[in-house]
């Protein structure tokens, strides 16, 4: 792979070119224009209205995807900033250019924008719950006296059973955002390739192989055809583009550390567990200079000398910003290390692989996963949101499979897709045109994924309650 190919700036519609425009010409690079096309999108305003963690917390504390979102936007450009300087001055790549580092700067940045746009509501849960609702319902389902399991082909079946948010962003940002015609936002290839994290379809997921990047699908059957262009005009020939090892690691620092502080101000993790933790880590690696236990303890005295009434709280925030600082510095030492590696599309690991970034990102997660995803308040919002989304898919479901198709809609069904947004439909007909049966009933399938992941955590709620009459 080389960076002039892998930083295409082509898009599926080209940019329109007026006399008034050569007049008085845009001086944005191409990937500067897609920030304005992306901050300025209803997706993108909805991610305010989506859980990170806390589903319809109260408190404008906590994070939505909105601020995770910005969080690992900036995380992104600046780890961007720094391998890109870091090439630069190591000579690692004579073809590359300190434009080429502005590039991968507002690509990153860019990125970070999207990376979970695609999201459903509730968070990863949503995700969940639409996999098993297709796993549990698809065989009972029946369509022209087959069941729609036997319906579909076995690379439409599996996209269904592995839903996944990340290949939800890419339909999204393509072909969802019907507004001047059927390419969705027209982002830059570039983009498109990096927010892309698991470049294989449902059919090629090996959860048992050691390359992450056939941990999940990356693309729907869908949109392969527009996923196949992307792959092209980037040179990627079926690797992970080497910035979107940068993005992951963006997104692991930002929702490891932000876990750690949203749980500690919502109570669920306290300062003695943290601080016990991070100490077990240090006596496990005592030739590390990196002490985070050392860290926090200072910091909280600190907080203590200033006679702060939470010299706890003072602690934990500053020393997320420390930590955050040393582990951005471990992933750009983590893809420079592997740089030949990953521009020839070998590297099979994350950037933090290998190190001792690698411990303290996995502390985090362990402390996140047994203090707060396995609580019992989280079950419980999760077993509420689970009653939600359930009930929207069997309703939507249901209209769907009919819809569009020679079977008799209900009053019921035809309501149902009434609420189903414009955009959604339009597009929906555009790339059925002169599809089969069951093609078009899997892109039906998908209209309803389309129209539910567009949601809102506070518009799923609000429209359960509606249609079961609680007003």
């Amino acid at each position: 792979m080389n960076w002039k190919q892998l930083l295409s700036d082509k898009r599926s519609r080209g940019a329109y070119t007026t006399g008034a425009r050569r007049e008085n010409p845009d001086l944005r690079s191409e990937f500067e224009k897609d920030y304005h096309r992306i901050i300025g999108s209803a997706s993108f305003r909805r991610l305010q209205d989506k859980t990170q963690v806390f589903p319809l917390d109260k408190s404008d504390f906590i994070r939505t995807r909105l601020t995770h979102s910005l969080e690992v936007s900036s995380f992104a450009k600046s780890l961007g900033q720094n391998i890109g300087e870091n090439i630069l001055f190591y000579e690692k790549d004579p073809d590359f250019t300190p434009r080429m580092k502005e590039d991968i700067s507002s690509i990153l940045q860019c990125s970070g924008l999207i990376h979970d746009i695609g999201n459903p509501p509730f968070g990863h849960f949503g995700e969940t719950a639409i996999r098993e609702w297709f796993q549990k319902n698809l065989k009972n389902i029946s369509f022209h006296g087959r069941s729609v399991e036997e319906a579909l082909s076995p690379q439409m079946l599996e996209d269904l059973y592995h839903f996944e948010g990340n290949a939800q962003a890419l339909r999204l940002v393509t072909k969802l955002h019907f507004l001047v015609d059927e390419h969705g936002m027209n982002l830059t290839y570039a983009l498109l390739n990096t927010i892309v994290k698991y470049p294989v379809s449902s059919l090629e997921i090996d959860g048992k192989s050691k390359d992450i990047k056939y941990k999940k699908l990356g693309f729907y059957y869908a949109d392969e055809d527009i996923y196949k262009e992307i792959e092209e005009a980037t040179g990627t020939k079926g690797a992970r583009h080497p910035l979107t090892f940068i993005l992951e690691a963006a997104d692991d620092i930002a929702y490891k550390t932000a876990d750690i502080e949203d749980a500690y101000i919502k109570g669920m993790l306290s300062y003695q567990r943290l601080f016990e933790a991070l100490k077990e880590l240090e006596e496990a690696h005592p030739e590390e200079e990196f002490k985070p236990a050392a860290i926090l303890s200072r910091l909280y005295n600190r907080g203590v000398e200033k006679q702060l009434e939470k010299p706890e709280e003072y602690g934990v925030k500053n020393w997320i910003i420390r930590v955050q600082g040393y582990v951005i510095g471990g992933a750009t030492k983590g893809f420079t290390d592997h740089y030949d590696e990953i521009m020839s599309g070998t590297y099979q690991k994350d950037l933090f692989y290998g190190n001792y970034v690698k411990d303290i990102m996995d502390v985090l997660g362990k402390l996140a996963y047994e203090e707060v995803f396995t609580s019992r308040k989280i079950y419980g919002m999760e077993a509420q949101e689970a009653v939600i989304l359930e009930f929207l898919l069997d309703r939507f479901m249901s209209a769907a499979i009919k819809f569009d198709d020679d079977q008799p809609l209900t009053s019921i069904d035809k309501r149902m897709i009434a609420f189903i947004s414009s955009n959604y439909l339009e597009a929906y007909h555009t790339h059925g045109k002169g599809k089969s049966k069951e093609e078009k009933l899997y892109l039906r399938l998908l209209l309803v994924t389309d129209y539910i992941c567009g949601m809102t955590d506070s518009y799923a709620k609000r429209l359960y309650q509606e249609l079961n009459g609680f007003m």
